[in-house]
C-alpha cells in the first residue's frame, strides 16, 4: 500500500508551462523596450542636469535606460539560445490589469488626491487579482490608505496632494 502511495505522489508531477513561441518571446522582449524608450523621452522634458547636480528627470532616465536593456537582453538571449518562452496566461492578464490600475491612479494622483485614488486601487487590487471578499477589500483599502496617510502626511510631513486636511 505504501509503494502505491509512493508511486502516486511522484506520479503528481506539475504541468510543464505551455510554451509560448518566438513571437511571445520577442513581444515580451519588445514592451519593455518601448516603455523604456517613451519614459527616456518624457524624462528629458523634466531636466536631465549633471551627475554632479542631478535634475529631477536623471533618475527616470536611468531606469528607462535599464528597460531597455533589459528588454534588449530578452531578445538576444531568447534568440540566441532557441529555446521557446512560456505561453502568455491569465497570469499575464493580472499583470497587465495591475499596470493599468497603476497608470489609472498616477493620473488620477495629481488630480483628485491621495485618498480616493489609493483607496480605489487597493480595493482593486484586493478584489480582483488576489480575490479577497467584498468587505474584506474595503477594509483593507480604507485601512491601508488611512495608514499611508497617517505615516505620510502627519508624521513624515509630505507634501502629498491630498483631499482630508487635518
Amino acid at each position: 500500500m505504501a509503494d502505491a502511495e509512493t508511486e502516486a505522489a511522484q506520479g503528481e508531477q506539475p504541468e510543464e508551462p505551455r510554451a509560448g513561441g518566438r513571437v511571445q518571446a520577442v513581444v515580451a522582449g519588445a514592451i519593455p523596450v518601448l516603455l523604456g524608450a517613451v519614459a527616456a523621452w518624457l524624462s528629458f522634458g523634466l531636466n536631465i542636469g549633471s551627475l554632479t547636480e542631478p535634475g529631477p528627470g536623471l533618475w527616470p532616465l536611468i531606469v528607462a535606460g535599464l528597460l531597455v536593456a533589459s528588454g534588449i537582453g530578452i531578445i538576444a538571449v531568447t534568440a540566441k539560445t532557441r529555446r521557446d518562452t512560456e505561453a502568455f496566461t491569465r497570469g499575464t492578464v493580472a499583470v497587465l490589469a495591475a499596470a493599468g490600475g497603476l497608470a489609472v491612479y498616477a493620473s488620477l494622483y495629481e488630480i483628485v488626491g491621495f485618498e480616493v485614488p489609493t483607496v480605489l486601487l487597493l480595493f482593486a487590487w484586493l478584489r480582483f487579482l488576489s480575490r479577497e471578499s467584498w468587505l474584506m477589500s474595503a477594509i483593507l483599502a480604507v485601512a491601508v490608505t488611512a495608514v499611508a496617510y497617517v505615516l505620510f502626511i502627519i508624521g513624515l510631513n509630505v507634501p502629498l496632494p491630498h483631499l482630508i486636511a487635518f
